[in-house]
């Protein structure tokens, strides 16, 4: 007698089931790593632009061009990112992606004027803007329910390894030459060979295979993680039957985010990556620029950047506990309204003293925010339109960060840095009130339409 097949319901159930072990680590660590990398390479852009500002007289207007350029490619790359994961699975385009802007990035220690290294940057937003939400869908799907938003935060804790490495390289590599940002370009080009560890070293996610009909092989993949976890599988004739896919083709997944059971929530977690995206990368992009300007060294500005980015480890760990513990609404509003009054005081500190306690404040809540806002988002949406979701909200999300880099040079010349980041603490006001629109399902399983 040929054993039961088991169903897609039968197959999350046991997903949820298992205790967290060696195969969870891995996953966690390999897709953390990537996370890490593309920290590094978000993180290196704000060191190199001090330097090139420098050495090739680029104007305000000028470098906040170098960093637009990238993020008009990761909203392209988010979306699309999104909607290639839902239909080609998660691991394939998790790998890709790392390929592109690893590449872009190592091509762009060789450039020699603006226009090629605008370009290049593209290329690399391309990339990264289409990772990161499919890792964090991707990782999302493996977890057990009730630690799920506790590993997404974790992952998002790699971010903070990577800029750090990025300061590290900042403070270490870019002041020893005038060739200093192009060694920091070419060891941005890792991931390009970290994709190929990528692309072998890690399973496909069951619930995306089951969704696609692929039982065999999902059911393959989970039954490693329960010898490895050494649980036995439950009995696929006890689970009850999944309900089918909500959306199939590219238009019906984009249009099923806007259906009258998602609309609310689409809204909100829209408004909420547009506010964060738009406060996060307009302060920290700039802040190496910033301390430049305001009469600090190249060196000693870099030193004050990377002291301000170790605040940010703490961030996530405390996070990582809250979002279990408060769930995921209130978790990400308290963060934000933590960085909306750390803005305020970094925008007005005086002093050495002043401005890292304040810019530590800013980096402990703003990270610990993208933790619980990364952990929240695939949540919200069903399995057949996961990434397409979160992939899409990322977008959104890039659109502020392509305008903000771009506003501080004219926020800075009305007022100063305490108009600059009193904009950036409105917006997490509006951030953190929007969070409220969001479902929460701390504890519960995934919705495996």
């Amino acid at each position: 007698m040929s054993a039961p097949v088991p169903s897609q319901a039968s197959l999350a159930a046991r997903l949820d089931n298992l205790p967290f072990a060696r195969r969870h680590l891995r996953l966690l660590t390999g897709s953390g790593l990537g996370w890490a990398l593309d920290a590094m390479d978000v993180g290196l852009i704000s060191f190199i632009l001090a330097a090139l500002a420098q050495q090739w007289d680029l104007t305000n207007m000028q470098s906040g061009w170098v960093a637009s350029f990238g993020f008009i490619g990761m909203a392209l790359g988010a979306s699309l990112g999104g909607l290639l994961a839902d239909r080609f699975g998660r691991r394939q385009v998790f790998a890709v992606t790392l390929l592109i802007y690893g590449a872009a990035t190592g091509a762009s220690a060789l450039v020699g004027g603006l226009a090629v290294l605008l370009v290049l940057r593209f290329l690399v937003g391309l990339g990264l803007g289409a990772e990161l939400p499919v890792a964090s869908t991707y990782v999302s799907e493996f977890a057990p329910a009730r630690i799920r938003g506790r590993l997404i935060v974790i992952l998002e804790a790699f971010w903070a390894l990577g800029w750090t490495a990025a300061a590290l390289i900042g403070y270490f590599v870019i002041p020893l030459s005038d060739d200093g940002w192009r060694w920091a370009f070419a060891l941005g080009a890792i991931p390009a060979v970290y994709a190929i560890v990528v692309r072998w070293g890690l399973p496909e996610s069951p619930r995306w295979l089951a969704s696609r009909g692929r039982i065999a092989e999902a059911d393959r993949i989970v039954s490693r993680f329960e010898t490895d976890a050494d649980v036995a599988s439950r009995p696929p004739a006890q689970d009850r039957a999944a309900s089918a896919p909500i959306a199939q083709t590219v238009g019906a997944r984009v249009s099923a985010l806007w259906a009258a059971e998602f609309r609310i929530r689409t809204l909100c977690i829209w408004a909420v990556w547009f506010c964060v995206n738009f406060a996060y990368y307009g302060a920290f992009i700039w802040i190496p620029s910033i301390l430049v300007d305001a009469g600090y060294d190249l060196v000693r500005s870099f030193g004050f950047t990377l002291v301000i980015t170790l605040a940010q480890l703490p961030g996530y760990a405390v996070a990582a506990w809250l979002i279990e513990v408060w769930g995921r609404r209130a978790t990400l509003s308290v963060f934000l309204v933590g960085s909306a009054v750390a803005a305020l005081f970094f925008g007005n500190a005086v002093g050495e003293v002043a401005i890292i306690v304040s810019g530590m404040a800013l980096s402990f809540f703003n990270l610990g925010a993208w933790g619980a806002l990364y952990a929240v988002t695939p949540e919200i949406y069903p399995t057949s339109v996961r990434a397409t979701g979160a992939g899409w909200a990322a977008g959104v999300g890039r659109v502020a960060s392509i305008v903000a880099p771009l506003m501080v040079p004219v926020l800075l010349a009305a007022g100063g840095a305490a108009v600059l980041f009193g904009v950036f603490a409105a917006f997490f006001v509006v951030a953190a009130v929007a969070a409220w629109g969001l479902v929460d399902r701390r504890g519960q399983a995934l919705d495996d339409r």
